[in-house]
């Protein structure tokens, strides 16, 4: 019988005893009075050891890839080529590839452009040459001179426009490549080959998860407590004994208005790629660690009008009695709370049945467990 199941049993003996006092004379009651007589509360007992006691902040977040890009087209024209779903790209590599039929052509006619362009000013450099000397002898005039010198510049700055001009187609061709910018994994198509798309249209997405961060909203009451540097330990629900450890990378300055959270970071290593983006992550930063102090579970304190008690078995001549005692508790996370002073090692307490007892009430031994497990749940070794 598992430890709440018995608690249940706990609790419905409790119920039974209080109809026992109502004055029913149901058949019912009179068997529970004549149990209760015959046989001592079972309860089930911790008996205390030096234990070790740990604080913790506990959050949910969830991964988000370092390297996370939507790929957009930067010009317009129909899909002709994709990277195939999962393939692994290098930086630089195509990823996807409009049609450049058209922008080839405008290319072309630019380079052409580009080509006479200078031809034109090559005859203009040999003319301006040639009638240098000529002017310097006064053998041509001033005004054939100047002639001369402007052809030379009209020539430079048709060199200059053309120049541009196949610039601007180059880029134009170029626009017409997606490439990767840096290494990763295709993982969603947005478009579909000969799907005619626009400037600006998503067409691929590219994820590398060789580093993975995580990223956690974490409760502003603890903004004084994490900083960069501190120290995370990672769990994954998803992921079957999944642990690791890490550093926060960043910490937000700012509180988000709705939640009251700031923003937290922290980097880890994923080269086997076990953690996923978006995957859900519990985070764990330690606060405060205890060593050989004394740990109950939270339900076996009982608290009154005087304060906190609990009840322990005191071992007699006719059998296990149990006696309360008063207690000062301490540092507290989950069910596990420290008790700070009125217990010592080697006590007894009864952490299921306390509420069925009283002073100096024989009880009998229902289970008796040696330690507490990290959510403060009393286990038997």
């Amino acid at each position: 019988m598992s430890y709440w199941t018995r608690g249940l049993w706990a609790l419905l003996l409790l119920w039974a005893a209080g109809c026992a006092n109502t004055g029913s004379d149901e058949p019912i009651m009179d068997v529970v009075d004549a149990e209760e007589a015959a046989h001592a509360p079972r309860v089930e007992t911790l008996v205390l050891a030096a234990d070790t006691f740990e604080d913790r902040i506990d959050i949910t977040g969830r991964v988000e890839s370092s390297d996370d890009a939507m790929l957009s087209a930067e010009g317009a024209g129909t899909v002709k080529m994709l990277a195939r779903l999962g393939q692994k790209v290098a930086v630089g590599s195509v990823v996807a590839r409009l049609d450049q039929g058209m922008v080839q052509a405008v290319l072309d006619q630019a380079i052409a452009g580009m080509d006479q362009a200078q031809a034109t000013l090559e005859l203009a450099e040999d003319s301006y040459g040639r009638m240098e000397p000529l002017y310097k002898d006064s053998i041509i005039s001033a005004a054939e001179w100047q002639g001369v010198r402007t052809q030379l510049q009209q020539a430079q700055a048709g060199v200059r426009v053309a120049e541009a001009l196949r610039q601007q187609a180059q880029e134009q061709f170029d626009n017409a490549v997606v490439t990767a910018p840096f290494r990763g994994t295709i993982e969603e198509h947005r478009v579909v080959i000969g799907e005619r798309v626009a400037l600006g249209t998503p067409v691929a997405r590219i994820v590398d998860t060789r580093q993975v961060r995580i990223s956690v909203g974490v409760p502003e009451r603890y903004a004084g407590e994490i900083a960069v540097g501190t120290l995370v330990e990672i769990s994954i629900p998803a992921l079957r004994d999944f642990e690791r450890t890490g550093r926060v990378t960043f910490a937000g300055n700012s509180i988000n208005p709705r939640n009251r959270t700031f923003n937290v970071e922290a980097e880890l290593d994923n080269a086997d790629g076990r953690m996923k983006p978006d995957m859900i992550v519990n985070v764990a930063v330690p606060r405060l660690r205890l060593e050989d102090v004394l740990v109950i579970p939270r339900a076996a304190v009982l608290r009154d009008e005087t304060g906190t008690s609990v009840f322990t078995v005191s071992r007699l001549e006719d059998g296990p009695v149990a006696m309360r005692k008063d207690v000062q508790l301490g540092e507290r996370y989950a069910e596990r709370i420290v008790v700070e002073d009125g217990l010592t090692i080697g006590d007894e307490v009864i952490v299921l049945g306390q509420n069925i007892v009283a002073e100096g009430t024989a009880v009998e031994i229902a289970m008796k467990y040696t330690r507490l497990d990290a959510e403060g749940i009393p286990v038997a070794n």
